[in-house]
C-alpha cells in the first residue's frame, strides 16, 4: 500500500472513530485562539481553557490586552508555565494586531508567522480552524502517530513532518485529520504508556502496531 493510499484509509477510519473531533482549545474569536495556542506550549489544553477565562475577564478584547502591563498578564498566565515569555509574546502580538491589522487576525499564513510567538504549528491551526483553509498542524501527537503509522519515516522535526504530510494528505482533510490524531493520541496511541493497539481502529494497517 502506498503512503497516499494508507493516508486515505487512516483518514476514513479516524473519521468514523472520532466524527466530531475539533480543536480542544476554547475560543469564540480568532485572537483568543492565538492567545490560547501560545499558552498551550508545554501545557495542557484543559489548563489553558481555565486560565484564559480569568485573562479575558480582566482584558476582554485585543486593545485591552495590548494595553495591559506585561506583569499583569504574566501573573494570570503563570499557571501555564513559562509565564514571562508567554506574557511578553501575547502582549507584543496583541500590539501588532492593534497597530497593523485593526485588531483583526490576518488570514495570510506568512503574515501570521510574523506575529510574535507564532510558529508554523500555531499558524496552521489558525488557518484551518478560523479560516477553513488547508492546514496541517504538526504537534507532538501528529509527529508521534504519523511516524508509528508509517506515513512518515523516522522524522521528528515538525516542519519536515508537515512537508511530507502535504504530499499525501488531501488539503481539505489536513486540519480535521490532525485534530483526530490528537484524540487518538490521547485515548489509544499514547505517549507515556504502551499504545493500546488492541483497541485501535487501524491496527491491521499500522506499520508499528504494538511498539
Amino acid at each position: 500500500m502506498t503512503k497516499k493510499k494508507l493516508a486515505l484509509e487512516i483518514i476514513e477510519r479516524l473519521k468514523k472513530e472520532y466524527p466530531d473531533a475539533g480543536c480542544t482549545l476554547d475560543y469564540n474569536e480568532a485572537w483568543k485562539l492565538l492567545v490560547s495556542v501560545r499558552l498551550a506550549a508545554q501545557c495542557t489544553d484543559a489548563r489553558v481553557n481555565v486560565v484564559v477565562e480569568k485573562l479575558y475577564e480582566s482584558f476582554p478584547d485585543v486593545n485591552a490586552l495590548a494595553q495591559a502591563p506585561v506583569e499583569e498578564i504574566e501573573a494570570i498566565v503563570k499557571p501555564c508555565g513559562l509565564g514571562h515569555s508567554k506574557a511578553r509574546d501575547i502582549s507584543a502580538c496583541m500590539k501588532m494586531l492593534r497597530d497593523q491589522y485593526d485588531g483583526k487576525v490576518p488570514d495570510d499564513f506568512d503574515a501570521l508567522l510574523e506575529l510574535p510567538g507564532v510558529g508554523r504549528k500555531s499558524a496552521n491551526l489558525i488557518m484551518g480552524d478560523v479560516f477553513g483553509k488547508p492546514a496541517i498542524v504538526t504537534d507532538t501527537h501528529c509527529i508521534r502517530l504519523t511516524n508509528r503509522m508509517g506515513l512518515v519515516d523516522g522524522i521528528k522535526e515538525p516542519a519536515k513532518v508537515e512537508r511530507e504530510l502535504w504530499k499525501i494528505i488531501p488539503p481539505q482533510e489536513g486540519s480535521d485529520f490532525c485534530h483526530r490524531l490528537v484524540y487518538h493520541g490521547r485515548e489509544v496511541c499514547t505517549a507515556r504508556t504502551k499504545p493500546h493497539c488492541e483497541k485501535c481502529c487501524i491496527q491491521d494497517i499500522c506499520r508499528k502496531a504494538g511498539i
